[in-house]
């Protein structure tokens, strides 16, 4: 990938770029190292990563495999820190208190990025003014499953079966604003017909009321759905990607199932507080990068579903953008809202 270089600065860079001269300022006054010279000489203790979803799920996931890898490369341990809730806000609030030393990294997804601003009505915080990207790591497809007793073979007879009992399946989420909640919705909306929202705390205890059959259907991440796909216990019937998924090929994506214009995926990223020097960004982000590299992460990640990316800042940011002129329309049209 080529970087993107964004050549007019924005009100939120210009803030960020004042409050690092004035941190920068406060290091000198005080005697401390500059900020280059912190970056080289981080970390001296534990680094937190803070995950906004449950244990068990595809965010989760992510989230110990980079962990595994940057404790290797940078000497310290990095520790996985669950706060789940809200589609990944209550993550966001802990995320924000954090000064902005690097030793607080957010594990974000395009979803916090550019659904949940515009899905509730209330945020924490704003994720693209009040943290910055470091590097995204993977990106993945989500996938239709069914409980085995849903009399449907496909997306042609879950369609049917949705427009003859309209709101009696109900589908779990791992929460408002997550991808697999907009997958669902973005499925209602081109397809015309209704399902029941039932959001979760993360997608490992959705999978269970899933499995269990309180819940009917589901638009999971491929990696926590994947498992259970082989074992069983749920019924696949299609992808959400705009091409066929490595990870299921003999399943169609639901556009190819009949549903035209139908694409949705998620990709996360690590993100640290808009305070942090953008020279210990920059070394967060080199070390990331190398850490999406390395045989054991690709290896780890790709045999459960993910794609590796390993991007720049830049880049990252480049990713937002096009994630927040995409999503806002949908969530507009499908009159989708979170508590």
């Amino acid at each position: 990938m080529t970087a993107v270089k964004n050549p007019i600065e924005t009100p939120a860079q210009g803030r960020r770029s004042l409050l690092g001269a004035a941190l920068a300022g406060s290091a000198v006054a005080a005697g401390l190292p500059s900020g280059a010279a912190w970056a080289q000489s981080f970390p001296a203790k534990p680094v937190r990563l803070i995950c906004p979803f449950p244990a068990g799920g595809a965010v989760d996931i992510a989230s110990r495999a980079i962990a595994a890898e940057l404790s290797k490369l940078l000497g310290q341990p990095v520790t996985v820190d669950n706060r789940a809730g809200a589609g990944g806000n209550v993550g966001l609030a802990e995320l924000v208190k954090a000064p902005g030393d690097g030793y607080t990294l957010f594990m974000t997804t395009s979803g916090i990025q550019a659904i949940n601003p515009s899905l509730y009505r209330k945020m924490p915080a704003d994720p693209n003014k009040e943290m910055v990207p470091v590097s995204a790591l993977v990106s993945l497809n989500n996938v239709l499953v069914l409980h085995p007793s849903v009399p449907a073979r496909d997306v042609k007879e879950f369609t049917a079966l949705l427009r003859a009992s309209p709101g009696k399946i109900n589908y779990a989420s791992s929460g408002s604003g997550t991808s697999i909640h907009m997958s669902a919705e973005m499925f209602k909306y081109l397809t015309k017909t209704f399902m029941t929202h039932i959001p979760y705390r993360g997608s490992a205890p959705a999978l269970t009321d899933l499995m269990g059959g309180q819940v009917q259907a589901m638009f999971d991440n491929i990696p926590s759905a994947l498992p259970h796909i082989k074992a069983g216990r749920l019924k696949a019937l299609a992808t959400t990607g705009a091409r066929r998924d490595p990870a299921l090929p003999d399943l169609p994506t639901i556009a190819e199932a009949g549903v035209q214009g139908y694409e949705s995926g998620v990709w996360f990223g690590l993100s640290v507080p808009a305070s942090t020097p953008k020279e210990l960004v920059k070394r967060l982000a080199d070390e990331s990068i190398k850490a999406t590299k390395s045989p054991d992460f690709v290896k780890r990640v790709s045999e459960l579903g993910y794609n590796v990316i390993g991007s720049t800042p830049e880049q990252m940011e480049k990713m937002i953008q096009d994630e927040l002129k995409r999503w806002p329309p949908v969530i507009k049209a499908s009159g989708a809202t979170a508590d």
